[in-house]
């Protein structure tokens, strides 16, 4: 049924998968809190390798600035460790092809680590923007790709730290089964709140 208005199952799993883990995660209105500023990180892009999808045929760098806001769901046990969320908002360019573009997304994650924020290790869908989606003969099917991450976290001196992060965009095959996403191994470096 879903191909007769243009979906594929695919992409409609893929797009249900941020709705569910939202009603998953829907609080109770007495848990409800402010948005809280945990950590600003700068990335960057550290590796060529492509894990997921297709091999991209153009070869990408990723520079971005991140902004990690502790959302009100979370359990922590006494001795401080134990998961919560957060939302992950990042702006940076995007340059393949010697092509530049403007990325901007928005990723709710699931952390396990330390309540601190010290330790984490966080695994977030979302979405991001870009302003351009062709880069020479990639093309990453429109302007709205689906967003994909993992990423751990450690102290590195007082409220700095260093992070590994996987970051992988897609269009699911909305746009057609002719685009490409890319992958992403950057390393991170934050400040904690």
């Amino acid at each position: 049924m879903l191909p007769v208005i243009g979906f594929s199952h695919t992409s409609f799993y893929f797009g249900l998968l941020p709705v569910v883990i939202g009603c998953l995660l829907a609080p109770n209105l007495s848990y409800s809190d402010d948005l809280r500023l945990q950590s600003l990180s700068m990335r960057a892009r550290v590796s060529e390798k492509t894990l997921l999808g297709e091999e991209a045929p153009e070869d990408f760098q990723e520079y971005d600035v991140s902004a990690n806001l502790a959302l009100p769901w979370k359990r922590y046990s006494t001795s401080g460790w134990g998961m919560g969320t957060r939302l992950m908002a990042s702006t940076g360019m995007l340059r393949g092809a010697g092509e530049n573009a403007l990325v901007v997304s928005l990723i709710p994650e699931l952390t396990l680590g330390s309540e601190d924020g010290r330790f984490v290790l966080d695994l977030g869908a979302g979405g991001a923007l870009f302003s351009r989606h062709r880069f020479g003969t990639q093309d990453f099917g429109g302007p709205f790709q689906f967003a994909l991450t993992l990423g751990v976290g450690v102290p590195l001196y007082k409220n700095l730290g260093i992070g590994y992060r996987f970051l992988h965009y897609s269009d699911a095959g909305v746009n057609g089964s002719d685009t490409t996403g890319a992958d992403f191994h950057m390393i991170e470096f934050s400040y904690r709140f």
